[in-house]
C-alpha cells in the first residue's frame, strides 16, 4: 500500500465511523436495510425458526411458538432481522414485527391490529404493490376463477367504479364472502381489502382496517361503518384473527414480539409488559389457524415475569412450544472467531462502499486485539461499542457521554422519519411525548409561564392526558391537555366536553392538540369547541410534523436507554444543552396566550373522494 493510499484510508477513518450509532438494531433496520450480519452467529436460533416455518408449510405443524432468551446486547433483534431478510424476496411468509406496545398496555389488542395493518402496507414481492393489494387479488382470483395479479387489477379499478359505481365492490364482496364465511365473520373486512385496489381509497381502507375511525363522509362513500369506541379492544382482536386466518391461506404469518423487557406496568391490571404480551400471544396461538409466534426477551424477564403468571404453564406451552415444549432457546455469547467474523463483515461493507482496499480486513484493528476482547465473553453490542470507541485510535479510550446520546438521537430521528405517518396517528404516544418534554423544562419560564409540575390523568373515564401546573404573573396556570388525532365525532365531542369542564378537572385553560379539522357534521363537538375557545379561553394547537419529530426521537432514546447504554441524566443533559424542548414551537404554542381560532394548516380529511353514481347494470363479468 502506498503512502498516498494510507493517507486516503486514514482520512476516511477520521471522517467516518461505521460503528457509531449502530449498537442498537431499530425497527426500520428490521424492515429495510439491515446492519451487517454474520449468519453463523446464533445460527441455532434462526435455523430453528426456518425449520419451524418449513414444517408449517408442509402441514406437519400448524401454529408454533418459539421464545428466544438472552442477555441485553446478545443479538435478539439482529436474529429477528435475519429472519425478515431471509424471507423478504419470497412469497412464503407475512412478517409482522412488534417492538412498540403503545403508552397504554391495556390497549395491546388494538395496538397489535395497527401493527398488523402497517405490516401489510409494506410492499410484498413487487415494488409498489402493498401486501393488502396482493391479498385482494388472491381473493378475487379465488372467487372468480381468474389468475390476474394486483398489478393488473389496480389500473382496472377506476374503470369499474366509473361503469358500476360501488356496485363493483358490492359484487366482489358478496362473491368472496360467500366463499370465505368460514374464516371471515365480518364482510366489511373483505370490502375494505377490495378498496385497497383503488389507489385514491387505499389509504382510507387500510386506516379503517387498523381499527381507526374514518371521517363520516368517507365511511359512507366507501360503505365502511365505524366501530363504537367502547367496542374497540374486543373488535380489534376479532378483526386481527380474521385477517391472520385469511392471510394464512396464502402465506405463513410470522409474528415477532421484541423489546419486551422495558419496566412498564399496566395501571388498570397491574400486569407487566411481558406478562400482557405473553398472554396476548397465547390468545393468538389459540385463535389462528396457522402461524409462527416468536418472542424475544431477557432471561430475568422469562423467569420473573412470564413464569410467575397464573396458569403460567398454559402460556408457556404455547409461546415456547418448539423445539422443546415449555423451553426457550438461549442465545450464545460471542467467541473470538465470532468477533473476528463480525468485525470483518462490518469493515468489508464499509470499505467496499467507499471503494478503499485496506491493508488487512480488520484495519485499523488487529486480530490480537479482537482475540483478547473475545476472552471477556462479550455481547454483540459490547463489541460494536468497543469498535466505536477505538475506531480512530489503537489506544482504548472511553466514549464521550454526549456523543452517545447524540448518536442515539440521530438514530431515532431516522427511525421516526420511517414511521412518521403511523406515529402522527398515535394520540397516546404523542401525548406522552409532550408530557415527557414538559417534565424536562420544569422550573423554566416560557411565554411568561413558569412550569411547576406535570400531572397525568389516570381516571378510567377521563379522556384528558395531562395537566401543566404553572404560574404566570403570580397567578396559577393549570392547562389541561388532550391529544386526539383520530376521526369520529363522538370521541372528539367527549374530549372537548371534558376540556371545558374546568371545575371538575381543576383547570384554568383547556388545550386541544389536533392536526386535523373536525367534521362540520359533528354539531355537538363544534358546540363544545366554541365554548372552549370563545367563552373559556381555551386553545387548539396542531402538531407540525417537523416540530414533533425531535421530541418523538429524544423520547424514544429515553425509552430505549438500556439498549443504548445511556443514563437518564445524560439524556436530560443533552436536552438541556441542545434546547431541544425549550425552543420547540409546539411547546411554546401550548403555553402562549390562546388565539381563539383554529390553527392554520389543518388537514381536511373530510374531503369526499368522488365515486360516480351509475345506474348501469353489473354485467357478467367485470372483465379485465
Amino acid at each position: 500500500m502506498t503512502a498516498s493510499e494510507f493517507s486516503n484510508i486514514d482520512d476516511l477513518i477520521q471522517q467516518h465511523n461505521p460503528f457509531a450509532g449502530h449498537t442498537v438494531v431499530r425497527n426500520s433496520q428490521v424492515w429495510n436495510k439491515s446492519l451487517p450480519d454474520v449468519p453463523s452467529i446464533n445460527a441455532h436460533v434462526s435455523d430453528t425458526v426456518f425449520e419451524a416455518i418449513s414444517k408449517i408449510n408442509q402441514n406437519s405443524m400448524q401454529t408454533v411458538g418459539i421464545t428466544v432468551v438472552g442477555d441485553r446486547g446478545l443479538g435478539k433483534t439482529q436474529v429477528i432481522s435475519r429472519i425478515r431478510h431471509h424471507y423478504k424476496q419470497t412469497d412464503q411468509v407475512l412478517f409482522i414485527y412488534m417492538g412498540d406496545y403503545g403508552e397504554k398496555l391495556s390497549k395491546i389488542k388494538s395496538k397489535f391490529l395497527e401493527t398488523l395493518t402497517s405490516s401489510l402496507r409494506a410492499y410484498g414481492q413487487y415494488e409498489g404493490i402493498m401486501q393488502w393489494q396482493e391479498i385482494a387479488a388472491h381473493l378475487i382470483n379465488q372467487a372468480k376463477g381468474w389468475n390476474y395479479t394486483a398489478e393488473q387489477y389496480i389500473p382496472r379499478f377506476p374503470d369499474w367504479l366509473n361503469q358500476h359505481s360501488t356496485k363493483a365492490i358490492d359484487h366482489f364482496t358478496d362473491l368472496i364472502f360467500s366463499k370465505q364465511n368460514q374464516i371471515i365473520e365480518n364482510p366489511y373486512i373483505v370490502r375494505a381489502i377490495l378498496w385497497t385496489l383503488s389507489r385514491p381509497h387505499a389509504i382510507y381502507a387500510t386506516y379503517w382496517l387498523s381499527g381507526m375511525e374514518l371521517a363520516e363522509r368517507q365511511a359512507q362513500d366507501m360503505g365502511l361503518p365505524n366501530f363504537k369506541t367502547g367496542e374497540k379492544e374486543v373488535e380489534s382482536f376479532k378483526t386481527t384473527c380474521q385477517i391472520l386466518n385469511l392471510v394464512s391461506q396464502y402465506k405463513i404469518p410470522v409474528i415477532c414480539f421484541d423489546e419486551l423487557d422495558a419496566p412498564y406496568i399496566d395501571e388498570l391490571t397491574g400486569f407487566s409488559l411481558p406478562q400482557i404480551t405473553a398472554s396476548f400471544a397465547k390468545d393468538l396461538f389459540n385463535n389462528i389457524n396457522r402461524g409462527l409466534l416468536v418472542l424475544a426477551m431477557y432471561e430475568p424477564t422469562w423467569l420473573q415475569n412470564v413464569k410467575s403468571l397464573q396458569q403460567a404453564e398454559a402460556v408457556i406451552h404455547r409461546i415456547a412450544s418448539y423445539p422443546q415444549l415449555g423451553k426457550p432457546i438461549y442465545l450464545n455469547y460471542l467467541k473470538p472467531d465470532d468477533i473476528i467474523a463480525l468485525v470483518s463483515q462490518w469493515l468489508e461493507e464499509f470499505y467496499t462502499k467507499h471503494q478503499i482496499v485496506p491493508p488487512n480486513p480488520l484495519y485499523p484493528f488487529t486480530k490480537d486485539q479482537l482475540i483478547e476482547l473475545g476472552k471477556q465473553r462479550p455481547m454483540t453490542r459490547d463489541v460494536l461499542s468497543w469498535c466505536t470507541a477505538n475506531w480512530k485510535s489503537k489506544i482504548v479510550h472511553p466514549i464521550i457521554n454526549d456523543d452517545l446520546v447524540k448518536s442515539a438521537f440521530e438514530t431515532e430521528i431516522i427511525e421516526v422519519e420511517q414511521k412518521i405517518t403511523d406515529l402522527l396517528e398515535d394520540s397516546d404516544k404523542l401525548a406522552e411525548t409532550l408530557a415527557f418534554s414538559f417534565e424536562r423544562i420544569i422550573g423554566q419560564t416560557i411565554e411568561n409561564v413558569e412550569i411547576k409540575s406535570i400531572q397525568r390523568f389516570k381516571q378510567k373515564t377521563c379522556y384528558l392526558h395531562f395537566k401543566i401546573n404553572g404560574e404566570e404573573n403570580t397567578q396559577p396556570v393549570k392547562i389541561g391537555l388532550a391529544v386526539i388525532q383520530q376521526s369520529g365525532g363522538a370521541i372528539i365531542q367527549a374530549i372537548l366536553r371534558q376540556l371545558g369542564n374546568y371545575k371538575k378537572f381543576d383547570l384554568t385553560r383547556g388545550c386541544l392538540v389536533r392536526s386535523k379539522t373536525i367534521n362540520p357534521g359533528a354539531k355537538l363537538a363544534h358546540k363544545y369547541l366554541n365554548e372552549l375557545q370563545n367563552e373559556k379561553g381555551g386553545e387548539w394547537v396542531r402538531l407540525p410534523e417537523e416540530d414533533i419529530k425531535p421530541l418523538l426521537a429524544i423520547y424514544a432514546v429515553y425509552k430505549n436507554q438500556d439498549s443504548y447504554g445511556v443514563k437518564p441524566e445524560q439524556i436530560f443533559d443533552f436536552i438541556e444543552k441542545s434546547e431541544l424542548v425549550l425552543k420547540n414551537p409546539i411547546i411554546c404554542e401550548i403555553l402562549s396566550d390562546p388565539s381563539g381560532q383554529a390553527p392554520d394548516g389543518l388537514i381536511d380529511e373530510d374531503i369526499s373522494i368522488i365515486i360516480p353514481h351509475v345506474t348501469s347494470s353489473l354485467d357478467s363479468d367485470l372483465i379485465l
